[in-house]
């Protein structure tokens, strides 16, 4: 990689020379996937480097097999910023990602008897090869303590003393744009104490866990992603976390920016430098630029401020209330005195000027105001600390503006915009469907590669009999790769000319995994009492992983584990229907099954799912959305047209209108309904015993907590439409058209598309 880390240095040295605006991606997830292969697809460099090991014998799959997955991250979020990575190195933007350097990551899921077990993910055991450590580069950082108020000349001043110092050191992983001409970097942190000794008094004492006190908690700051945090332990560990990286991280673009334009140009940072925060585990990138332009460069608070709101910008990726962090404000006191101190300060001359300029104050402070009740609103801080904030897909975007933050769009419309999410169609096309790339060159030539949006060119192949046999022929061949993976992973055996609907993505009740899996019960019972029949096999795949102390989510799990076990077990059933659940979901499991799906389950509450981009995958590589009028399912189906997906469900409005009106009594619902009658006592009644499980929870939160996500209100409209979803695959000529057709309009999702709208409304660097 000699030459590569010489490309990375010629690329920041011409953005220096040329004075280019950088952006710097402030994000607590990077899931970047295995790397190897993506850095000699753009460099051009993989056909090569496949026959030249293949003349010495040795497979470059296999050896590209033995590269770890790293361990940054655990869903959506991590694999957007990747993808955003991605495309500002290939599109030429001086882009930059700032993150931490997690020892375990999130963890490493296994399935025992049905139950989700944690173990860590040591993804650094054998050293990571792309990482280059910059112990030069490193960053104290400080914890606790208290601040002082000091007067110099009549000038105010503060003080900070007490504190506990950790020590954030930087590691650069390369980030190869598409074509080698740009190679940036994605800088995460590791926390480790300030000095590597050990209490020799305790532990001549005996007290050795005392002795190495200060190491372990300096180094547990960055050893697991997003630690439980149902105790106040796990609460003060995530709050350092998150300071640790916009710490180091500011640190690291101040020294950049002083390098290029001196300690004096302060003012013209907006010009020069972009700070994303990629939802609110960054938001403290405000109150920290405001404490180094204050306390260390000297500037007076207005100045500091009109600055701050001109570099940062902030995305929004949740309408969840609890997704929304909120952090005690007693706590954060505690943990970062200097931080909450500008904090509060912000929080007051906001309020004071909602005093000024609006009616009525009262409710304004507590819709709009940062620290309310006790609790510091991090979504708040990061909506009045940026100058841009913007939703990831239509309807996200338009729900934070009529509802969520209705009162912040009121007072400043222009400073809301949609940027619908992407994906890179570089990992997730080129490297992950290498069959269903070359068909599409093969058609329409290469340019599609740097310009994604022209696979458009492939709808006039939606006819062409040949073009459609060849990709139906691809397909199987990505159905027989994944089946070959299942076969060894889970010891199931799947039919690959069976459908392969599938549901990947993180494990949380708006999702509705319940719901497939009620589908799959309701098929159960109706193939043994011969009251359903199906033209075609089906092979029901679920993957992804449930928070730690998310139990519900857990309880999913056991329940689609029971279902598969039932259903697999089952002589009669089991030749029409099979489940799997694949464990482990990551970067590059889901390379294996986003190929392979026939039917993309895209099945959340309405208004519930910001955005999505595993909807993007599937549809990039030919799957049939299955799916709400939610996230950036609104686009997909405007984009292919209803003829190439298929619809189900409440809409985002009506959902509303459910939870505000409280007219829907899920008991009474049920009661008046046999099949799920049937199947919500299933859960209950001893059905499930020969795997040692009933399923109370899931029961209780359908029936006694009224079933607040409408898995049972919406479960007649999906069973419908998966019904005429899975007749319509009799008819191959029809089924394969609409795949091509979802091909061709997928090229809007690229995140080279999603960048370049956000370069133009937001960053503005006018990059290449």
């Amino acid at each position: 990689m000699r030459e590569t880390a010489e490309d990375k240095e010629n690329t920041m040295s011409r953005f220096v020379k040329n004075k280019t605006k950088m952006v710097f991606y402030f994000s607590m997830e990077f899931l970047i996937g295995k790397l190897l292969e993506n850095y000699l697809i753009n460099l051009g460099l993989l056909d090569v480097v496949v026959k030249g090991l293949s003349d010495l014998g040795i497979d470059f799959y296999d050896l590209a097999e033995m590269e770890n997955d790293p361990g940054l991250g655990s869903g959506g979020l991590g694999r957007l910023s990747a993808c955003f990575l991605d495309s500002m190195a290939s599109t030429g933007i001086a882009g930059y990602g700032v993150g931490l350097r997690f020892r375990f990551g999130l963890f490493k899921q296994r399935i025992d008897n049905g139950y989700q077990i944690e173990q860590p993910d040591a993804w650094l055991t054998n050293e990571y090869p792309w990482e280059m450590a910059k112990p030069s580069e490193a960053v104290e950082v400080k914890f606790g303590g208290v601040v002082d108020r000091t007067y110099d000349n009549g000038k105010l001043g503060f003080i900070h003393k007490g504190y506990d110092s950790v020590l954030a050191v930087p590691y650069d992983i390369p980030i190869v744009g598409y074509g080698g001409k740009n190679i940036t970097s994605l800088r995460i942190f590791q926390a480790l104490p300030m000095d590597d000794t050990v209490d020799m008094q305790a532990f001549n004492n005996g007290k050795y866990a005392e002795a190495m006190a200060k190491k372990s908690e300096a180094e547990a700051i960055t050893c697991i992603l997003y630690p439980e945090d149902g105790q106040p332990s796990g609460r003060v560990l995530r709050i350092k976390q998150e300071y640790l990286m916009v710490s180091a991280g500011i640190a690291s673009i101040l020294r950049i920016y002083e390098s290029i334009y001196g300690n004096d140009a302060w003012a013209d940072m907006p010009k020069h430098v972009s700070i994303h925060i990629n939802d609110t585990h960054p938001a403290f990138c405000i109150p920290e630029l405001m404490r180094v332009l204050l306390d260390d460069k000297g500037l007076e608070w207005d100045d500091a401020w009109d600055i701050t709101r001109g570099v940062v910008s902030y995305t929004n990726h949740t309408v969840l209330p609890e997704a929304l962090e909120k952090w005690p404000s007693d706590m954060l006191q505690h943990v970062v005195p200097r931080i909450y101190m500008i904090i509060e300060e912000i929080d007051r001359r906001f309020k004071e000027m909602l005093r000024n300029e609006l009616g009525d104050w009262y409710n304004n402070c507590r819709n709009m105001g940062i620290i309310v009740d006790g609790m510091t609103r991090m979504a708040n801080l990061s909506i009045i600390g940026s100058h841009h904030v913007n939703g990831v897909a239509e309807i996200h975007s338009q729900i934070l503006k009529a509802d969520l933050f209705k009162d912040f769009y009121l007072m400043n419309p222009d400073k809301f915009s949609n940027k619908t999410n992407g994906i890179s169609h570089r990992r997730f096309l080129m490297q992950s469907n290498k069959p269903l790339a070359s068909l599409i060159t093969d058609c329409i030539g290469e340019s599609w590669k740097k310009d994604p949006e022209k696979l458009s060119g492939l709808e006039k192949y939606a006819n062409d009999k040949s073009v459609l046999e060849k990709l139906a022929a691809v397909k199987r061949e990505s159905k027989a790769r994944l089946a070959s993976y299942i076969s060894k992973k889970s010891g199931i055996d799947v039919d690959v000319d069976s459908i392969f609907d599938i549901q990947v993505k993180r494990m949380h009740a708006y999702k509705r995994q319940l719901l497939n899996a009620f589908k799959v019960l309701w098929l159960y019972n109706g193939i043994k009492d011969g009251s359903v029949t199906l033209p075609h096999p089906c092979v029901f795949i679920f993957s992804g992983k449930a928070a730690q102390g998310y139990h519900f989510a857990k309880e999913v799990i056991k329940f689609i584990c029971s279902v598969a076990d039932k259903v697999n077990s089952d002589e009669k059933v089991s030749k029409v229907i099979k489940v799997v659940f694949i464990e482990n979901f990551c970067v590059s499991v889901a390379q294996q099954i986003y190929p392979a799906a026939d039917i993309s389950e895209q099945i959340s509450t309405a208004g519930m799912e910001a955005s999505g981009t595993g909807n993007m995958k599937f549809m990039m590589n030919g799957a049939i959305t299955l799916g709400t009028l939610d996230g950036a399912n609104v686009e997909i189906s405007r984009l292919v047209g209803n003829d190439n997906c298929k619809i189900f469900g409440m809409t985002a409005e009506e959902v509303a209108h459910a939870l505000r009106s409280r007219e829907y009594n899920s008991r009474q619902f049920v009661s008046g309904h046999g099949t799920l009658s049937k199947i919500t006592g299933q859960l209950v009644d001893g059905f499930f015993n020969s795997s040692g499980q009933s399923f109370w929870g899931i029961h209780d939160a359908l029936m006694s907590r009224n079933d607040e996500f409408f898995v049972l209100k919406d479960f007649d409209s999906y069973v419908g439409a998966w019904m005429e979803l899975s007749n319509t695959y009799g008819d191959s000529k029809v089924w394969n058209r609409m795949s091509l057709i979802n091909i061709a309009k997928s090229g809007f999702f690229s995140s080279d598309r999603t960048i370049a709208e956000y370069d133009r409304d937001i960053w503005n660097t006018k990059g290449v």
